[in-house]
């Protein structure tokens, strides 16, 4: 897909694309709204603006869309592949990821979200079992930057389909 695609596609049709890139529903309609796009770093830097504008319920929303580490549902046509680094881990590995992710969820309300990619299973354990230990104001920052991280490469990647 190239920005001449994602300009001239219809609104429906961009609307899906952008959700596949982050869950949220406003952020993907100021997508929408924001078109045309020039470059793909306009696009990346209009998309990250308007991440860090929406509301706390708007990154919740995000959040929701995503499977949590490890777990075998699968959201989106990237989510398998961005959570590859779990495949292959010890089988206490991926049970302390399941104990600390629903942990995790009854401490925040909130899924853990990491950008995953390039990540081990203990990698990204080591890094729940850091972050279930922030308050609940830091820890929205901390998963409003991976979820950021997670846009912003999902984006590259529909680029370069």
């Amino acid at each position: 897909m190239t920005i001449a695609d994602i300009n001239s596609l219809e609104p429906a049709a961009s609307r899906t694309i952008f959700l596949e890139c982050c869950g949220s529903e406003a952020w993907a309609s100021s997508m929408v709204a924001g078109r045309p796009f020039e470059t793909l770093e306009q696009l990346r830097h209009y998309a990250n603006d308007k991440w860090w504008n929406l509301s706390t319920e708007d990154w919740l929303e995000a959040f929701s869309k995503h499977p949590r580490i490890g777990e075998n549902r699968q959201l989106s046509k990237w989510s398998t592949e961005e959570q590859r680094g779990m495949a292959g881990s010890e089988d206490q590995t991926i049970q302390k990821m399941a104990e600390l992710n629903e942990d995790y969820f009854e401490r925040f309300g909130w899924i853990y979200i990491v950008c995953a990619t390039g990540k081990n299973g203990t990698e990204m354990l080591a890094l729940l079992e850091q972050r279930i230990q922030n308050d609940a104001s830091q820890e929205l920052r901390n998963a409003s930057q991976e979820q950021a991280k997670i846009m912003d490469l999902r984006i590259r990647k529909l680029l370069a389909e």
